[in-house]
């Protein structure tokens, strides 16, 4: 949620590109910049319309000497380090090829995607797999995916919805893939108070913090960060975050289950001590509505009541010694050496008495 402007600029450049000619300068008007600051996450942003070619990268930087330099050799530590060598390696956003160029040098199948289509023209006529197209759908395929890698660098802050195009490059790229995601370093903007850095091309003025956070939100593990190239860059390497694995559990629930029937096989009359979600349901998930007779719970606000799903009643403690099983099995998580103590001390009639364990069964 946005709460008042942090901020508001008259009279700005409506742009950093499309510069006016000298017969277009009587259309130039200066534009209002309002800059806010999200309550929740902390980003701050503007709300102004995105410039007219905010899907198109133009980058000044590709004239400079030491910015080549340095690229390559990031790349080429980048593609060692993460073992990337001869994979396929996206650029989202790749403009005329400038970067794509060197990351095709340093011995990666590299593939772009460039909704300029001037740039892509110009880059396939230079012998790079380049498409033409922006991402702007959640599962969208991108030609050539999935990916070992993507980079896009110093574009993101230019795009409307950023959430958006972080799940479309997540959707492309391979399981463990990886990314290379750099934007203007706004940490640096406040400690030496750039105020002139705010421009209508850039919507979003990320921090470390609020990009990591941008990332983390959208399916992406933070593996380094730092600040580059006269500390007026983030560049943070992020991996596609799996998908937690519970295979083991059914194999977990199915043993469970076998020891469970064992122990309640050798009983003609079995309760369970536990009204809580997790007996709830493991009764359930190993089908004992036929095999409990009641479940024993000291709360008295759950006593008179059923067990959801399976329908099984729900008894005070004093049960036990009115109408007492021939065992017993605890399911109370952290109450469960207190309950088996109860037991023992009050319902001393009990004489087979389990308790449910993370690691299974224990008879006590």
């Amino acid at each position: 949620m946005l709460q008042d402007p942090l901020l508001r600029y008259e009279n700005m450049p409506k742009s950093a590109q499309d510069l006016p000619d000298k017969i277009g300068l009587k259309r130039d008007k200066g534009v209002a910049l309002d800059v806010y600051q999200c309550s929740g996450c902390g980003l701050v942003q503007l709300i102004n319309e995105p410039v007219s070619y905010y899907k198109n990268v133009i980058r000044a930087a590709a004239f400079s000497d030491d910015m080549r330099a340095f690229r390559i050799k990031q790349f080429a530590e980048i593609i060692d380090k993460y073992s990337l060598r001869n994979k396929k390696v996206i650029e989202i956003g790749c403009g005329r090829g400038e970067y794509l160029s060197l990351i095709k040098q340093s011995g990666v199948d590299a593939y772009g995607i460039e909704n300029l289509n001037t740039s892509v023209e110009f880059c396939v006529k230079n012998g790079l797999k380049v498409s033409a197209g922006f991402i702007e759908q959640e599962d969208q395929a991108v030609v050539g995916g999935p990916f070992a890698a993507f980079i896009m660098l110093n574009y993101f802050e230019h795009l409307p919805n950023p959430n958006l195009i972080l799940a479309g490059i997540k959707h492309n790229l391979a399981e463990d893939g990886i990314g290379l995601i750099e934007v203007p370093n706004f940490d640096m903007i406040l400690r030496n108070k750039l105020f002139s850095e705010f421009i209508p091309d850039h919507l979003s003025y990320f921090t470390e913090d609020t990009l990591e956070t941008a990332l983390k939100i959208n399916g992406f593990d933070i593996l380094e960060s730092k600040e580059i190239w006269h500390d007026y860059i983030i560049s943070m390497i992020v991996r596609k975050r799996k998908k937690v694995e519970l295979a083991d559990f059914c194999l977990h629930q199915s043993k469970l289950k076998n020891a469970l029937s064992d122990y309640i096989s050798k009983f003609q009359k079995v309760a369970i001590w536990g009204a809580g979600h997790q007996a709830f349901a493991l009764i359930s998930l190993m089908e004992l509505s036929k095999q409990v007779r009641y479940v024993v719970d000291s709360a008295p606000f759950k006593q008179g009541k059923y067990t959801p799903a399976s329908h099984l009643p729900i008894v005070d403690p004093e049960t036990l010694n009115l109408d007492p099983p021939d065992a017993i099995i605890i399911i109370a998580g952290g109450y469960s050496d207190e309950v088996a103590r109860t037991i023992k001390q009050k319902h001393s009639l009990i004489k087979n008495v389990a308790v449910l364990r993370s690691h299974g069964l224990e008879i006590i």
